[in-house]
């Protein structure tokens, strides 16, 4: 596969409301390290250039959904982007592209969660009623 293949330039559209997004988000995701932005304001959308081996758009959806904006949810992008995921996991896949790891938050949430969780033979009834005949 040739690099120009791993070079992607995509555009991420925003919703109408909460409105003027797009100069905050470009704010934001120029701040990535290898991500190349270019705010169309007339089109409420980013512009934004990445190699698939660092970066993938669905992580820099999550990024901005994260950080608290409204991607444009009508049919046409909803399915648009379901496809460009599918088609980058599948080009990362082929070239044999290591999984990319939880984010941070995410994997500390599942080790919290199972520190909480009770492990081995815990029993909460207490000591007299198991002993009760």
């Amino acid at each position: 596969m040739a690099d120009s293949d791993l070079r992607k330039k995509r555009e991420i559209l925003f919703a109408k409301f909460p409105p003027g997004q797009v100069p905050e988000a470009a704010d934001d995701l120029q701040r990535m390290e290898a991500v190349e932005v270019q705010p169309k304001y007339e089109k409420r959308s980013l512009g934004v250039g990445y190699d698939l081996q660092q970066h993938t758009l669905r992580e820099l959806d999550e990024h901005l959904v994260d950080k608290g904006f409204h991607l444009d949810n009508t049919l046409l992008s909803k399915l648009t982007r379901a496809l460009i995921y599918y088609v980058e996991d599948t080009q990362l896949h082929n070239i044999g592209a290591p999984d990319k790891r939880l984010k941070r938050s995410a994997a500390e949430g599942y080790v919290q969660a199972w520190e909480q969780h009770p492990h081995g033979d815990h029993d909460d009834t207490p000591p007299e009623w198991r002993e009760y005949k």
